[in-house]
């Protein structure tokens, strides 16, 4: 973190600026809203990157949703995926029969989606959509396709809106990509 304290000073550049990220959020709350229609879809969220996402979000579908949480883990240091997922709380809805809609922050490799969405469907759920915030389709390691996404991003670390390194940076209004000396050895 920068001498005085502040985030932003960490920040190599911002990608997209809270006006954006809140016109992006509305649209897709628009078009959930009208491809859903007469539906009552589950949208779980994975916390804790996607909560401030998810909060806007739903704030822009007008259909009767259920919200739910889960905390899943795949990454070691805060910068790279072990590759294996680790559900840390799982949710108690049962999703047979329902449309569920996972709501992430970025999806990267895809291996927490992936299997997350594996086991919804060995649950019975009647559908399930990625809707996430940002994607780095280019990072890929599975067979994974966001279905609703706001923004691609470059394969940089970034920071704010809800995601975080080292459980900071959460907090701020925008998304940036944070300069690699904060992250990595000296």
């Amino acid at each position: 973190m920068s001498q005085d304290g502040k985030m932003r000073d960490d920040l190599q550049c911002v990608l997209y600026t809270s006006e954006q990220i809140q016109e992006a959020v509305a649209s897709m709350g628009e078009r959930i809203t009208k491809d859903y229609a007469g539906k009552s879809p589950v949208m779980i969220c994975i916390l804790k990157g996607a909560s401030l996402f998810f909060c806007d979000l739903i704030r822009h579908i007008d259909l009767p949703v259920r919200c739910e949480f889960v905390i899943l883990s795949s990454y070691q240091d805060g910068v790279s995926t072990t590759g294996r997922v680790r559900i840390v709380q799982d949710t108690d809805c049962d999703v047979t029969g329902k449309d569920v809609l996972i709501v992430e922050d970025i999806v990267d490799t895809g291996f927490t989606l992936h299997t997350f969405s594996k086991m919804l469907a060995i649950r019975n759920a009647a559908s399930i959509k990625i809707v996430t915030l940002l994607d780095k389709p280019h990072r890929r390691k599975v067979d994974l396709k966001s279905d609703y996404v706001c923004f691609e991003v470059p394969d940089a670390f970034v920071v704010g809106y809800g995601l975080d390194y080292a459980d900071k940076y959460r907090n701020l209004p925008m998304v940036g990509v944070l300069d690699p000396k904060i992250y990595e050895p000296a």
